[in-house]
């Protein structure tokens, strides 16, 4: 039960508390980019989960079996790197042949996942937070529901926008980045929520 309790909460951490995008401004890149309508916003934010959970799932063995064993630990960054780039690769050539639609959507910020400092940024963190296996892999799942809700519901505030009327000075990026603080800000008030909710 304790152990159901740990995978919960880290999992809803991640998801609300800990948000990649909205509390560690991680991933800023696709989450402005890709976020104009929902069906991208969904597509880019189940391609990153599946990255995510990819990711973890490859390097969590290889930092713990082969960088660390054989004192590689330097080597991390690089390693990650080209794992998640395989990855992308990977999810790109599936993508493609089963959603060309949501392909040729996501355009240029497909390729973007590759460089996405969240992947990056998920994969290293579970090793430095101390997570075993089976929490990395939870970890990155809630990290990338995360990703996945705030795509979704910025790209609903960013259609709201669209059919506004928007002053003139902040049209444009200023809205959008005005937008986004302020669903940074609501996300803050789920600190501790977690914490009190399984204490």
């Amino acid at each position: 039960m304790e152990v159901f309790k740990t995978l919960i909460v880290i999992l809803l951490s991640s998801v609300l508390v800990n948000n990649y995008v909205l509390s560690r401004f991680l991933g800023i890149c696709p989450f402005l980019g890709v976020s104009k309508k929902l069906n991208q916003a969904v597509g880019m934010g189940v391609s990153v989960t599946a990255v995510m959970l990819l990711a973890t799932a490859v390097t969590w063995p290889i930092q713990y079996f082969v960088l660390d064993r054989f004192g590689l630990g330097y080597m991390q960054t690089i390693v990650f790197i080209l794992i998640i780039a395989a990855l992308v690769q990977m999810v790109e050539i599936l993508l493609k042949k089963f959603s060309p639609s949501l392909h040729k959507g996501l355009g240029v910020y497909l390729p973007l996942i590759t460089t996405n400092c969240a992947v990056l940024g998920v994969a290293i963190n579970n090793i430095t937070d101390g997570f075993n296996f089976v929490e990395s892999i939870v970890s990155s799942l809630g990290c990338g529901l995360g990703f996945l809700l705030a795509m979704v519901l910025f790209s609903g505030i960013r259609s709201r926008i669209d059919e506004s009327e928007v002053p003139r000075p902040f049209r444009g990026v200023a809205i959008t980045l005005i937008a986004a603080s302020f669903i940074s800000l609501a996300f803050m008030g789920f600190a501790g929520i977690v914490d009190k909710l399984f204490a």
